[in-house]
């Protein structure tokens, strides 16, 4: 049976673990949470005490993810993590939702979740400098990557545009965020921009 498989990505905070459980639900797919399932799977390195993160054994991870997928009985396998697009196999991608938010409000996300000091700036760094759309792009073939802008807007909207890409109504793009050239029209970038 052919699968689809869509991976949702983005920087901490952007909110797609929420949308993704959303989606699963809606679409009767097989969620997979790349966290739990480094955890559940023994896939991780080492922690990394100052950043407060797990480093995950990639190779082994796409090894794992692939079986999961190939073992569900769903249609729909739903990925979420930050670093999907770098650890499920090419071949089997559907399509790469990339989860952007407007870092002003990102930040009060993120402050609100207990991010403080270094992982906070970095986070917001990696979302001003597109680091997850940059990943998807060269891990992942870009006509399968769509950028979701979904700052301001509701769990609901985000996955209401997302089904309307699933269904060919709307149209996959990326390349439509601009978080560097809109700090620097507001002359925040050296608030923002901090690693």
């Amino acid at each position: 049976m052919n699968k689809i498989v869509l991976l949702v990505t983005g920087t901490p905070c952007v909110g797609k673990t929420t949308t993704a459980q959303h989606l699963a639900t809606r679409l009767n797919a097989c969620y997979i949470n790349l966290t739990e399932f480094a955890k559940t799977h023994n896939l991780s390195l080492r922690e990394d005490k100052e950043r407060k993160t797990t480093i995950v054994d990639e190779q082994m991870m796409l090894s794992e993810i692939r079986k999961a997928i190939d073992a569900t009985d769903e249609k729909i396998v739903i990925v979420d993590g930050h670093y999907a697009a770098a650890v499920v196999p090419r071949n089997l991608v559907t399509r790469v939702f990339v989860m952007r938010r407007n870092p002003m409000e990102l930040r009060r996300f993120m402050e609100a979740c207990g991010y403080t000091g270094s992982k906070l700036w970095e986070n917001l760094a990696s979302e001003i400098l597109d680091v997850c759309l940059v990943e998807a792009l060269q891990e992942q073939d870009s006509e399968k990557v769509c950028e979701l802008d979904v700052t301001g807007k509701t769990v609901e909207a985000v996955v209401d545009r997302i089904s309307l890409i699933l269904n060919e109504n709307l149209k996959c793009t990326f390349g439509c965020v601009d978080w560097l050239g809109t700090l620097e029209r507001e002359g925040l970038t050296d608030e923002y921009l901090r690693v």
